[in-house]
């Protein structure tokens, strides 16, 4: 890519710190993450809703001084508002429906320096693990065309994996960010319930078991978003307990002898493919290798 070449090799806290450092401006970074988009979604469809000029008004005005002041950020087509714009959940019922107020996820982004530059394509309603709605079309999965991205954030890992940004919004109620982040070779981590705020519009998603994070290329932003964004809002029904410390300080650190469950079984009693019960198998033995104890375990789900 002609105009920074080097943005791919950066994760969102390396970014920051070239604009905190003033090596780039934050109007570079968008204009590279603008670059790759335009580049990239004609074959990937990550990218439903291009918000460029309200990213660059916001640059314009000045951003917050936060830990990933300057990023270029793209946020979930599903679950999250922002004012004046359509939040369409991947369904024609909703492809007119414009907001109008912000999510606190949003405005949490937003004091975190975030710069929000469009939404990610998302399976209708965040209900398939594959991200093809009627409104929009497939997403691709960005290491082989012919492959799904996952879902429901298959729009957000395959806009990270392709590296039109290095971490992207996203949410998870049965694997919504698990499985895309598996499909696409990413870090994707489901926080507990209540550990990031959903509302104003909703105190909770599928009775708690949904939860708002990211997809990332790297374990140290995810951890840094979560403590930019963690902590209950005013009128939630009920909030996870304070963390002991920073989760950017867990990064690296020693985890101590894990007690760790697998299986390599369908919950569902359907047919398991070879290579992903390989896969189960060959992280077991890493694990051990590493000194947890791992046990086999499959739960009954009625």
């Amino acid at each position: 890519m002609p105009g920074m070449p080097e943005y791919d090799s950066y994760d969102a806290l390396g970014l920051a710190r070239l604009v905190k450092d003033r090596k780039v401006t934050p109007g570079e970074l968008l204009a590279a993450a603008i670059e790759r988009v335009e580049a990239l979604n004609p074959k990937l469809n990550a990218v439903v809703l291009k918000l460029y000029d309200r990213a660059k008004a916001a640059i314009a005005e000045g951003l917050p001084d936060g830990p990933f002041t300057g990023v270029p950020f793209l946020v979930k087509d599903l679950g999250i508002q922002l004012t004046g714009t359509v939040t369409s959940g991947g369904s024609n019922l909703f492809a007119d429906a414009t907001a109008d107020h912000d999510s606190e996820i949003a405005s949490r982004y937003r004091k975190a320096g975030l710069v929000i530059f469009g939404k990610t394509n998302t399976s209708e309603f965040g209900l398939s693990t594959s991200t093809e709605p009627r409104l929009f079309g497939p997403t691709r999965n960005p290491w082989n065309l012919g492959h799904s991205a996952g879902g429901s954030s298959g729009g957000a890992a395959a806009a990270v994996a392709s590296g039109m940004l290095p971490l992207a919004n996203a949410s998870d109620g049965g694997g919504s960010i698990r499985v895309p982040a598996s499909c696409c070779g990413l870090f994707g981590l489901k926080p507990t319930r209540a550990r990031v705020p959903m509302g104003p519009d909703v105190g909770e998603g599928w009775s708690g078991a949904a939860a708002v994070h990211a997809v990332s290329r790297s374990v140290r932003d995810s951890a840094a978003l979560l403590d930019a964004v963690a902590g209950p809002e005013t009128g939630d029904p009920y909030c996870a307990p304070p963390q002991e410390r920073p989760y950017l300080a867990e990064v690296g650190q020693s985890p101590g002898r894990l007690k760790i469950a697998m299986t390599t079984r369908a919950w569902n009693g359907s047919a398991v493919d070879p290579e992903c019960i390989a896969a189960v198998e060959d992280a077991a033995k890493l694990c051990e290798r590493l000194g947890h104890h791992i046990e086999e375990a499959s739960p009954a789900i009625p």
